[in-house]
C-alpha cells in the first residue's frame, strides 16, 4: 500500500515515444534511474518493492537509504485521520508520520529536478487536476489544439488503465505520453521526470500532465509544474471546494468548465468563487467551455501570464 494516500502498490505503465505501451519494470533501454533494493526489481515512479534491504537508489542518481517501509507487508495511512492520530496496522504513529514524511521528501527532491530541467528548457508545466468526468482531456484537446502553432506543446497523460486519452491528444498533431498507474490513483514526480524524457524537445514550450482523476491525493504531490490548475464542471455543484479543500488550496487557478451548462442546472457562479476564496483567497478563477469555446482566450492569456512571470527570475538572475 502507499503509505501516504493507501492507493495499492503496483508497477506503472509508461508509454515509449512512439506511443507503444511499455512496463517500466524491465524496460532497461528506456528507463529512469529509480531501483528499490538490492535485488534489481527494477520499478520506477516512486513505487516501492519489499526486500531485505528497502534502499531507494534515487532518480538521477541521488542516494538516499531511508528505510520506507513497515515490516511484514503492506502499510496503510488513513487520509481522513487527524495527523496526530494516523495508525498503520502494526505500527506506531509516529512511525506512520516519519514515513508518509520520507515518502513526500523523496518525492519532493525528486521534483526539484524535474523542475529545474523544466526551466532549463525554458518549459511552462501546469498539472491538471479533478475528479473525473469534469472534462480535462477535452479541455486539452481543443487548447492544444489552438496552442501548437505558436509554441512546442506536449501532454503527459496519467490514468489507471487505457491510452484513451494520449489517443485523444495525438490526433491534434501533439506528442503525449501516457502513464498508467495500474491501482495507483495519483501520479508522481519520478512517473512524470521518466514520461518527459519520452517526448520529443519541447524547448521554449508549455508541459500539460493531465493527472489521474482523483480530487484528494495528487494534491499532495509536487511533480515540478510551474503550478496546479484544478477543474471541475458547473454540473459537479458549487460546494467542491469545501469538499476537497487541499486541492482548491494548492492549486492557483481554477477552472470551472461546462459553463454553457450552468443556466439549465442553475449554478450558483458566485457562490462557487466565495466557497473557494474561504480555503484559498489567492485563487485566480476562469470559466470555460471546452465544448463551445468560451473563456478559452481567457485561459490563453493566463498561461502567458504565467510563462512571463516565470521567464523574469530567471532573466535578472543572468543580468
Amino acid at each position: 500500500m502507499c503509505t501516504v494516500c493507501g492507493c495499492r502498490e503496483g508497477t506503472p505503465s509508461i508509454e515509449r515515444a512512439d506511443g507503444q505501451s511499455a512496463q517500466t519494470q524491465g524496460d532497461h533501454h528506456d528507463r529512469a534511474h529509480g531501483h528499490y533494493g538490492h535485488h534489481h526489481d527494477h520499478m520506477h515512479g516512486g513505487e516501492k518493492v519489499q526486500d531485505s534491504h528497502n534502499h531507494y537508489h534515487g532518480h538521477d542518481r541521488h542516494h538516499d537509504h531511508s528505510d520506507q517501509h513497515a515490516q511484514g507487508g503492506g502499510a496503510l495511512v488513513d487520509c481522513g485521520a487527524d495527523p496526530a492520530g494516523l495508525k498503520i496496522a502494526g505500527m506506531s504513529g509516529e512511525r506512520a508520520i516519519q514515513i508518509e514524511r520520507d515518502i513526500l521528501g523523496k518525492n519532493n527532491r525528486i521534483a526539484a529536478d524535474n523542475r529545474a530541467r523544466f526551466l532549463a528548457d525554458d518549459l511552462i508545466v501546469f498539472n491538471l487536476v479533478s475528479g473525473p468526468g469534469a472534462g480535462k482531456t477535452s479541455l486539452l484537446v481543443r487548447a492544444v489544439s489552438e496552442l501548437k502553432g505558436g509554441r512546442p506543446v506536449g501532454v503527459i497523460e496519467g490514468d489507471q488503465q487505457t491510452s484513451n486519452d494520449a489517443d485523444r491528444i495525438r490526433a491534434t498533431g501533439v506528442p503525449a505520453i501516457q502513464i498508467n498507474t495500474g491501482k495507483g490513483c495519483h501520479l508522481d514526480a519520478a512517473m512524470v521526470g521518466e514520461a518527459y524524457r519520452r517526448l520529443p524537445p519541447l524547448k521554449g514550450g508549455i508541459l500539460f500532465i493531465e493527472n489521474v482523476g482523483n480530487l484528494v491525493c495528487p494534491a499532495a504531490f509536487d511533480l515540478g509544474e510551474a503550478c496546479k490548475i484544478v477543474v471541475f464542471s458547473a454540473a459537479d455543484g458549487e460546494d467542491k471546494p469545501l469538499k476537497y479543500p487541499d486541492m482548491f488550496a494548492a492549486s492557483s487557478l481554477m477552472l470551472i468548465n461546462k459553463i454553457d451548462l450552468a443556466p439549465v442546472i442553475d449554478f450558483d457562479l458566485a457562490q462557487t468563487i466565495e466557497y473557494a476564496r474561504r480555503v484559498n483567497p489567492n485563487i485566480e478563477v476562469l470559466t470555460v467551455s471546452a465544448r463551445t469555446g468560451e473563456g478559452f482566450v481567457g485561459l490563453y492569456a493566463w498561461i502567458r501570464k504565467q510563462a512571463a512571470h516565470q521567464r523574469r527570475p530567471v532573466q535578472d538572475a543572468s543580468r
